[in-house]
């Protein structure tokens, strides 16, 4: 949850930046929208590598014990 959070924040900073950024610039309406967008994009692809693969890692392996979970859930109801 931790890592999910920090990433969304990061994301969400980075297109703030860009958005006003652009807006000095002088872009207005859908346009500024979309190159923010995807400016910030971009750059997280690049800059936030390793937060996207902590948080990755954290819900592979939520779902991984979820599926456990389940999978034991299962076996128990086949027992009885």
């Amino acid at each position: 949850m931790r890592a999910t959070l920090f990433y969304t924040v990061l994301r969400l900073g980075l297109f703030a930046l860009a958005f006003v950024l652009l807006l000095w610039a002088g872009l207005r309406g859908l346009l500024l929208l979309g190159l923010a967008a995807l400016i910030s994009g971009v750059i997280s692809y690049f800059l936030l590598t390793p937060q996207r693969a902590a948080m990755s890692g954290v819900i592979s392996r939520r779902v991984s014990d979820f599926r456990h979970g389940l999978d034991a859930g299962t076996r128990a109801e086949d027992q009885d």
